[in-house]
């Protein structure tokens, strides 16, 4: 169709596509779905090839959190029956580290629930970066610990961190009424700081909390805007306990639609499946990686994943192939060879001049001396019901994280 063969054009260009064709993207029947991923696969291995990264996550710290963000089961109010512990240290987040790194991740995402980090938190996990560096010469380190107060991007950039997580999530418009403990504005100001200090950028979105097509629009248009190097794509996990339990809008080939959108409009950006794609993409998942050329391996903060090892059968089957520690993810023109992560000089996906963290669907954002992980009695690991839930939902896919970080039982890696 015309409109793909456009978009195409557009993607190998680097040209931003106008509002209308992205919007139309979106609204491309089922029937096309196909067309839609082989057009928007043309502008992935443009600029990606046929490599996948693989990316690993250690909840530092869980639940406890004083937000309200309706999507998180680790908000202010959940009672979804999820791991609860205070910080980990740091020989316990590397050894966690270890085991996403030895299934083939380059990078370790540092997570933390709550607001954003006091200078006691930076150090924290300024330790934890220089253990988990000290055992790997090659490691990505990403941090992501809320919203970040003058000069913490700076030391979190001095104590060896690549990068910085923290997502938009959701439209300017309708930011509101996802979160009200702190603004669209707030978040829009972490992702230049950590722009700022030299990290690169990390900032995505949440699909499937009830927003219509022209909010997905605009949030992947102020991303681009905001020039990150890396764009999280998560599909909403309901949890039970939490105020969109009942939110299940998605479908597979919807969340197909959405990742090629994503792809045309941020063509040479790291897009990178995140939470919620086991959930929501099921079968379909290999071919999302011909939209994506990242994703997350094994569990996410509060929820578990498929197996590592089915993930990187997965990758293998469809044709792709792990990225190497050694590779740059970046196209030449958006890396540096002092940084490695991402340069904005002659950035391809929009500039952050006049803009406005990864991987939340099912966790959070920051957080003592640590303590044993809190698991609250007679919680089951699948949370809700075929009873309770919408039709087509499909609960028996969301499960509790009890495995991994907090606990004594190995990861899934």
């Amino acid at each position: 169709m015309d409109l793909l063969n456009t978009l195409v054009d557009k993607g190998l260009r680097r040209e931003l596509p106008t509002r209308d064709e992205a919007l139309a993207v979106l609204a491309t029947s089922d029937d096309d779905v196909l067309d839609v991923v082989a057009a928007a696969g043309k502008v992935r291995r443009q600029w990606f090839g046929r490599r996948v990264k693989l990316n690993y996550l250690v909840n530092l710290k869980s639940g406890l959190c004083p937000e309200d963000c309706s999507y998180c089961s680790q908000r202010l109010g959940s009672t979804a029956g999820i791991l609860k512990y205070t910080w980990l240290k740091p020989d316990e987040a590397s050894k966690a580290a270890a085991a996403g790194l030895a299934g083939g991740a380059k990078r370790v995402c540092l997570v933390a629930s709550g607001r954003g980090p006091t200078d006691r938190d930076v150090d924290r996990v300024s330790d934890t970066i220089k253990a988990i560096k000290d055992q790997n010469e090659n490691v990505e380190v990403c941090a992501c610990l809320g919203l970040l107060s003058d000069g913490q991007a700076e030391r979190l950039r001095e104590a060896g961190a690549d990068a910085y997580n923290h997502n938009l999530n959701t439209s300017e418009g309708t930011y509101g009424e996802i979160t009200t403990t702190h603004t669209y504005a707030d978040r829009v100001d972490t992702v230049q700081k950590a722009h700022a200090a030299g990290l690169s950028a990390c900032s995505g979105l949440i699909a499937g909390m009830g927003e219509s097509d022209e909010d997905l629009i605009d949030v992947v248009y102020a991303l681009r805007e905001l020039d990150p190097d890396s764009v999280p794509v998560n599909f909403l996990i309901p949890f039970e306990g939490t105020p969109l339990a009942k939110e299940w809008n998605l479908t597979p080939q919807r969340c197909l639609r959405i990742l090629a959108m994503v792809r045309f409009v941020c063509p040479d950006v790291e897009v990178r499946i995140a939470g919620g794609r086991e959930v929501h993409l099921r079968t379909l998942q290999p071919l999302a990686l011909h939209l994506a050329n990242s994703i997350f391996l094994g569990d996410y903060l509060t929820s578990e994943g498929q197996a590592g090892k089915a993930d990187l059968e997965m990758i293998a089957d469809a044709g792709f192939e792990v990225e190497n520690a050694g590779e740059v993810t970046l196209p030449e023109h958006r890396s540096t060879v002092a940084a490695g992560c991402g340069s904005h000089a002659e950035a391809g996906c929009g500039s952050h001049g006049n803009g406005g963290c990864g991987s939340h669907a099912g966790g959070g954002v920051c957080g003592s001396a640590p303590a044993a992980a809190e698991v609250p009695a007679e919680v089951p690991a699948e949370t809700g019901t075929d009873a309770e839930a919408p039709a087509g939902a499909r609960t028996d896919l969301v499960s509790v994280r009890r495995r991994g970080a907090g606990t004594d039982l190995a990861p899934n890696a």
